[in-house]
């Protein structure tokens, strides 16, 4: 395996992006254990539908097997990782030599943010590190790629090659601030960005206008975040437990006024009617898919859609035993 500046051709989702396609992405989560088998598992579902799947970094705070490892399973597998790194675990040198080693790995995608704090995790107590936020990262990964250099001001004797990815919250309050911030961030080096959940699509819909407004979307290919909510129980949830949701009481109201056995399918078909109302809106470059513990059930969601089969599945790389 190598990495693009060895001969590598350039990832799938740089090239869905460049070439303005409605681009996929979802998420793989890594398992509590040292399994790679789940990564073979999940990655199996998602082969040949998505152009990239990220995979989360100790996501919600819990510990899981890292990103840096979950990538490169990933790519064993056949599906491009956007590998996740936040600032939460770790220290600038820390950060600097994961991304070193996701670039000699072959890793194509970062994606770059704070992560959650600790005390929402299983390790309540565990100290939050935060050494740089999701800004400075951004600024880190993007000089090191660009200019070979680190944070030290000593270079780097090869440079890594990545597409740089950050992530923005349209609903969190102040909304008015959420572009601007945004445009930080690609300031900084961000070159396409994932939101949060979308359930208000006006309300994005008013972000990404000014997003568009701001020259920001020509700059920075922005992916809106969409899921299916398949229970009361789920929605009920994430209304009141996941920060920075902003759920709309219509969907409870939705969700409430089907048969309860139909409750899980009024979810996806919520979940394909968003993204096709977010196909409509200038500027979308695409849609990222999470569908917690639901992965199989993404084929469905994007041939609803109207998003089909991209292409065929993408053989799984050989695995070889060190020598």
């Amino acid at each position: 395996m190598t990495a693009a500046g060895n001969g590598a051709p350039p990832g799938r989702l740089r090239a869905a992006l460049a070439a303005g396609r409605f681009a996929v992405t979802a998420e793989i989560g890594p398992p509590r254990g040292a399994d790679a088998a789940a990564v073979d598992r999940k990655a199996a579902l998602l082969r040949g539908w998505v152009d990239a799947a990220n995979v989360t970094d100790n996501q919600g705070a819990h510990v899981r097997l890292s990103s840096l490892a979950g990538s490169v399973l990933a790519l064993r597998a056949g599906v491009e990782p956007v590998m996740q790194l936040t600032c939460r675990d770790r220290n600038r040198i820390a950060l600097q030599s994961d991304l070193l080693a996701a670039g000699a790995l072959g890793v194509p995608n970062v994606l770059l943010l704070s992560g959650d704090h600790p005390v929402y995790g299983d390790h309540p107590d565990a100290a939050g590190v935060f050494d740089l936020d999701s800004l400075q990262l951004v600024w880190t990964a993007r000089t090191l790629r660009d200019e070979g250099v680190l944070l030290s001001g000593r270079p780097v004797e090869k440079r890594p090659e990545f597409l740089i990815g950050a992530v923005e919250n349209p609903f969190a309050p102040p909304t008015a601030f959420r572009a601007i911030r945004l445009g930080k961030k690609v300031a900084a080096g961000a070159e396409f960005c994932q939101t949060q959940f979308t359930f208000d699509v006006p309300a994005f819909a008013r972000f990404m206008a000014e997003v568009v407004d701001r020259g920001i979307a020509q700059r920075c290919s922005v992916l809106a975040g969409v899921g299916p909510i398949r229970s009361l129980r789920a929605y009920e949830f994430v209304r009141s437990q996941v920060p920075g949701v902003h759920l709309p009481e219509s969907v409870g109201r939705r969700l409430r006024g089907v048969p309860g056995d139909r409750v899980a399918a009024e979810g996806v078909t919520l979940c394909v009617e968003t993204i096709e109302e977010l196909r409509a809106i200038p500027g979308v470059a695409g849609v990222h898919v999470m569908a917690f513990g639901y992965e199989r059930g993404i084929p469905e969601i994007l041939e609803r859609a109207g998003l089909g089969h991209p292409s065929a599945p993408a053989a799984p790389t050989e695995r070889k035993e060190r020598a």
